[in-house]
């Protein structure tokens, strides 16, 4: 079998192995595949490996050698699952591979907001602590976690990960989960209490609300300046779900108002980020470049789950089937 990778940088830069992958056939892997180089570097090809290479209904037709997609990714919105069903194209996921990772980023985006860690390393390294009187000194006022309440909007396997660490710190951890139905309940996140509450009740009284819904048409940028407005006055928002389930236009007013006291994402609306985002330069924001899931742990997870995906799928069983 001929797989082709097509944007294996953004998984692997060249500091692990393909090796898995490697031993279910001829592997030829590209760091980026532009829109007009897709199909060459497919023909002949059975099987591809994709992150966020667009399968479109045309790709298809021109691709009758294509059997089998594998997306690099548990999101799969860059293929047109009804094409590939009319070609008779599998394709897979891989799920939950991140939870710990995007976790673990959710709660370093807020510590920046909380400590100022870089802010503090900047001064210092410019040489002001060398330069004081006093022993310490601080920038900007902190902020303790503890006794505060987090609010987390979808409360899959990375919002109930998130809880238990939220819990950790010594906070309420209150959730609007995608089922509608736990709303009014308590949920236990191994000895972790998630009070169920409706978005506007959930929002108005937390001061940190974490986004980890998936999006949908309903969840599309739910973080509007409807639901901003309903907000506690410096509130803090994380964002390790997807860009456009906030509409940044707004996001940016309320960061300049001070209704919101600070943005923490890991993604925007379009991807890699525009020069025209409204988030460049707005203040108390911090902005990371899509990295929760590339820890080196993770990525190798990741690759690993996507050969057994393959391999199910080459023995006639397919895991992970997507449509």
């Amino acid at each position: 079998m001929k797989i082709v990778i097509l944007d294996g940088s953004a998984a692997n830069p060249g500091d692990i192995s393909w090796g898995r992958l490697e031993e279910l056939g001829e592997v030829i892997a590209y760091d980026y595949t532009a829109k007009e180089e897709l199909i060459e570097r497919m023909q002949g090809a059975e099987c591809a490996i994709t992150n966020k290479t667009v399968f479109d209904s045309e790709v298809f037709d021109r691709l009758p050698d294509l059997k089998y997609i594998g997306v690099l990714a548990t999101g799969y919105n860059v293929i047109d699952l009804q094409a590939a069903r009319d070609h008779g194209v599998t394709v897979t996921n891989v799920p939950e591979y991140a939870t710990f990772a995007t976790a673990q980023m959710t709660m370093a985006l807020l510590l920046e907001l909380t400590n100022l860690v870089g802010l503090h390393t900047a001064s210092v390294m410019e040489g002001e602590w060398c330069r004081s009187r006093q022993f310490c000194y601080f920038k900007a006022p902190l902020t303790e976690l503890a006794g505060k309440t987090f609010h987390i909007i979808g409360l899959g396997k990375i919002g109930r990960r998130v809880a238990r660490i939220a819990s950790s710190f010594g906070m309420t951890v209150t959730a609007t989960p995608h089922d509608k139905s736990l709303i009014g309940t308590v949920a236990d996140e191994n000895g972790t209490s998630i009070r169920c509450l409706d978005l506007e009740e959930g929002i108005k009284n937390a001061d940190v609300i974490s986004l980890h819904c998936p999006l949908t048409d309903e969840t599309r940028e739910i973080i509007n300046t409807k639901t901003l407005a309903g907000f506690k006055r410096g509130a803090l928002l994380i964002n390790c779900a997807r860009g456009p389930v906030v509409d940044e236009k707004a996001i940016r007013e309320a960061l300049d108002s001070g209704l919101l006291g600070g943005y923490g994402t890991d993604v925007v609306c379009v991807e890699p980020m525009l020069g025209t985002n409204p988030l460049l330069g707005a203040p108390n924001c911090v902005i990371t470049p899509h990295i929760a899931w590339t820890p080196v742990e993770t990525r190798i997870r990741l690759i690993d789950a996507a050969a057994d995906n393959l391999e199910a799928f080459l023995n006639g069983n397919p895991i992970n089937k997507v449509n």
